[in-house]
């Protein structure tokens, strides 16, 4: 039960910081974010309250209680997954507008090393009429500096793009890429599915777990009440204690003669002996009051499992039952063992 309170922990916690993370970002004043963070809170513990008491209700058979609280939990849970469809993806694109940032600047470097490219280029073909026009001394010799110039220029670019540190894609971010590529869609829409699941799948997750540890306090109570009714059952099973040294005199002060006396004694009934538990056992058989297996004699005599076995064993060696073959007793009787 200890993994299973972590795992709801964890579930709960985790629904509760995502949908932290949307509420928080409504409103920038303290005061606001304060607000917004409780109810954010107040939506979540209130979500899986309302589960439990589901689970509650269903088992009392109070269906109408079972259907206004899955009502109820529908709606705080329909807010609590856009909470955390929210957080979630407010999270994803704050790692993904980093990841943005950095190709803008390298994308800005390919820019300008591209366009110093395309001016060298011009400059050649300028080389070309100047050598076609032979003017090599003054045309070309200046071209050929401009694209020295250039070339230091473009090598300058291209370390300063290079030593751009590298900002790791993540593997929420690989994700998308890869779920949108294998389905054909843009990022956006992958970002948006795989947030959804995510989303009603730690809800689902949590309100599992919530309806298991549920499922085990009714367990508890259910086991402890029945401990409980054997317990009484056992104290009124216990035989009544008889009435000893009665005392005539404390009832009236009539006077009793010699002979109501010698009369009294004759009719005295002798109190009944207490029987043994193998009597008893035998009378419980006989009676049908129990079937013939040592659990029931057990629980219904109140005696303990070296007894019953003792008992057992001795009706085995009378012939008063038999062991079948799948070792369950056969009651034969009294009376077929006397014949």
């Amino acid at each position: 039960m200890w993994t299973v309170y972590s795992f709801t922990g964890a579930a709960i916690l985790a629904s509760i910081v995502f949908s932290l993370l949307l509420f928080l970002s409504i409103d920038d004043d303290p005061l606001m974010k304060f607000l917004f963070g409780g109810l954010a809170v107040i939506f979540e513990l209130g979500k899986f309250f309302a589960w439990y008491e589901v689970g509650e209700r269903k088992a009392r058979r109070n269906y109408t209680g079972t259907l206004s609280a899955f009502t109820f939990y529908a709606v705080l849970a329909a807010i609590s997954i856009g909470g955390s469809i929210g957080g979630i993806n407010s999270a994803t694109n704050k790692a993904q507008s980093e990841v943005n940032v950095q190709k803008s600047k390298i994308n800005a470097y390919n820019m300008q090393i591209e366009a110093i490219e395309k001016q060298i280029d011009l400059n050649n073909v300028a080389a070309e009429k100047y050598i076609q026009m032979e003017r090599i001394a003054s045309g070309v010799t200046r071209i050929q500096k401009q694209n020295d110039e250039l070339r230091k220029q473009q090598q300058q670019l291209a370390m300063e793009r290079d030593s751009i540190p590298v900002v790791s894609q993540g593997s929420v971010l690989g994700l998308i890429d890869s779920l949108a590529d294998t389905l054909h869609v843009t990022p956006q829409s992958a970002q948006l599915g795989l947030v959804v699941f995510l989303s009603v799948l730690l809800d689902f997750f949590a309100a599992f777990f919530v309806g298991l540890i549920g499922e085990e306090n009714r367990f508890r109570h259910k086991f402890r009440h029945n401990q409980m009714l054997e317990m009484a059952g056992y104290n009124e099973m216990e035989q009544p204690k008889l009435l000893e040294h009665f005392d005539p005199s404390s009832v009236g002060t009539s006077e009793i003669t010699d002979v109501e006396v010698h009369e009294a004694e004759e009719i005295v009934i002798e109190p009944e002996v207490p029987k043994t538990p193998y009597e008893q056992a035998i009378d419980a058989l006989s009676h049908n009051k129990v079937n013939c297996s040592k659990r029931a004699v057990s629980k219904f005599l109140n005696i303990s499992t070296d007894e019953v076995d003792s008992i057992f064993k001795q009706l085995l060696d009378e012939g008063i039952v038999s062991k079948k073959p799948n070792n369950h007793y056969q009651w034969h009787g009294v009376e077929a063992t006397a014949n």
